[in-house]
């Protein structure tokens, strides 16, 4: 199973070492021309708004819509889950718009309000191990998207059928259950 990393921003390499330690192949993902030999894709944090441009710059707006209507797989960490996602508080327009879900951005705080935590993920496991860094927040979920996960009684985690989405960073840390659990998600698909 071939696993891309979206490298445009981010902790790419991290992400790379976790689908590696969760038993699939991490392949870096550059050009759109890419994502036909891959099975499923992640997209890192970093800034949103950096991502969205540059993916527009290189056409993985509607490669990665495409790559989605295939029903081949999506997560996206922290910045990543704000791209996947159909509403942005407090911005008229989405990146993919693919996940029922409206966010906020930086809903934790700023960069010195970050903080490490362990979650209780429905189906993954008890005590994940999760890194929020000016972490968005899923405000609302549409009726087909799956809570998984809750820090404070905040939405920090959900899937809608092959599209998973957490706020924090599941690569900063040694516990490749998150990356072991959308691997599963890639089986099931193919």
């Amino acid at each position: 199973m071939k696993i891309g990393v979206l490298a445009l921003q981010g902790a790419v390499v991290e992400h790379i070492d976790m689908i590696e330690k969760a038993g699939g192949e991490g392949v870096i993902v550059k050009r759109t021309e890419q994502l036909p030999d891959i099975d499923g894709i992640i997209i890192p944090g970093g800034e949103s708004t950096t991502i969205g441009k540059l993916m527009r710059t290189y056409g993985f707006i509607d490669a990665l819509r495409e790559f989605s209507l295939q029903g081949k797989p999506l997560f996206g960490t922290c910045a990543g889950l704000i791209v996947l996602a159909k509403e942005i508080s407090g911005q008229e327009e989405a990146h993919l718009g693919l996940m029922d879900i409206r966010v906020a951005r930086n809903a934790f705080g700023r960069q010195r309000e970050s903080f490490e935590t362990d979650l209780d993920i429905k189906g993954v496991d008890k005590d994940v191990r999760a890194v929020f860094i000016r972490a968005p927040l899923i405000e609302q979920v549409g009726s087909e998207v799956d809570v998984l996960a809750t820090y404070q009684d905040q939405i920090v985690a959900a899937r809608q059928g092959h599209l998973l989405a957490a706020s924090f960073h599941p690569e900063l840390t040694d516990d490749e259950r998150l990356h072991a659990y959308f691997l599963d998600m890639v089986r099931e698909s193919r």
